[in-house]
């Protein structure tokens, strides 16, 4: 075997010790660090966890002066094992590439941090690991925290089938966009039965789906409307005043921390997302508020012209 398969399939830390570059770095590793955990892009990887191996080798600048035996001087191993579970906390992923982008970001946000060594992966996927490893040192890409110059505060209007189909529908429109406010649109499922599959995962996909059916529909009736799946979608569009109907499969079967709600109770459905970032308020037409959320919540009747 040459030394450049042996050192491909080496732990991090000889590929560290390999590529190191002149004047001494120090090294922390953590390894065999393993974790349950939701991920991946294939069906069968929905729904079920699977173990994911973590190697990590983080080069770090030596200390400066006398160390004192004070953990607070170093960059500790906690702060590794912090970056995996906030990344994994963060947002359901279907790539281990993904994840080792982040977590090695999240990594070379540590002052101490010069280079990392990630190395991921799947151990019940086959007879062997399937993983990937990347290497990443600062000043590769930017890592730094920006806080956004001006923060989105949408308003979420839910629209039940009667206010879809009301001749109120393009005049609440005209108003809501006329406050000059961001503005998210969601529905439920159109009122048509919906095919039923006896399970549940399918099934919460199929419910889904109707939701999103609905969604094109709301579009379909005011050219402003645009359906938008993703949370980057959705940021754009609001950015460039766009009208946003919510697509919900992506973001619901992505979520860590999802709604504990049926895919088909809509109106809860909604609340969950309006949950997920800083709206304004939620304003539901024609149908009843949800149970309980932290949202400021307005209910309208379909027959009400003003909103």
């Amino acid at each position: 075997m040459t030394s450049e398969v042996r050192l491909a399939f080496a732990h991090p830390s000889e590929r560290a010790d390999a590529t190191a570059a002149s004047g001494a770095l120090d090294r922390i590793s953590v390894r065999d660090h393993i974790v349950d955990v939701e991920i991946g892009a294939f069906q069968a990887e929905r729904g079920v966890t699977q173990r994911i191996s973590f190697n990590i080798v983080v080069e770090v600048s030596p200390l400066t002066g006398p160390m004192d035996d004070d953990v607070d001087r170093i960059l500790s191993y906690d702060k590794v094992t912090e970056a995996i579970a906030f990344e994994l906390a963060d947002e359901r992923l279907n790539l281990l590439e993904t994840l080792a982008e982040n977590v090695a970001d999240r990594i070379l946000l540590e002052p101490q941090a010069m280079r990392t060594f990630v190395r991921i992966e799947k151990l019940d996927r086959g007879a062997g690991a399937l993983g990937v490893e990347i290497v990443r040192a600062r000043g590769d890409a930017a890592v730094e925290l920006v806080e956004p110059e001006n923060v989105l505060r949408p308003q979420l209007v839910f629209l039940s089938n009667a206010a879809i189909s009301s001749p109120n529908f393009k005049t609440w429109i005209d108003q809501l966009q006329a406050t000059d406010q961001p503005l998210i649109l969601c529905v439920g499922a159109a009122n048509v039965d919906a095919p039923k599959t006896g399970h549940k995962m399918t099934q919460r996909r199929v419910d889904l789906l109707a939701v999103e059916q609905n969604a094109w529909v709301v579009a379909s009736r005011d050219e402003r409307c645009v359906v938008v799946e993703t949370r980057t979608e959705l940021e754009w569009a609001m950015r460039n005043n766009q009208i946003c109907v919510w697509a919900p499969s992506k973001l619901v079967l992505d979520a860590v921390d999802g709604p504990s709600t049926e895919s088909d109770d809509a109106v809860e459905l909604a609340a969950w997302f309006a949950s997920t970032f800083d709206v304004q308020e939620m304003i539901v037409i024609g149908a009843d508020l949800p149970s309980a959320t932290q949202v400021p919540l307005r209910v309208v009747g379909v027959d009400q012209v003003v909103l």
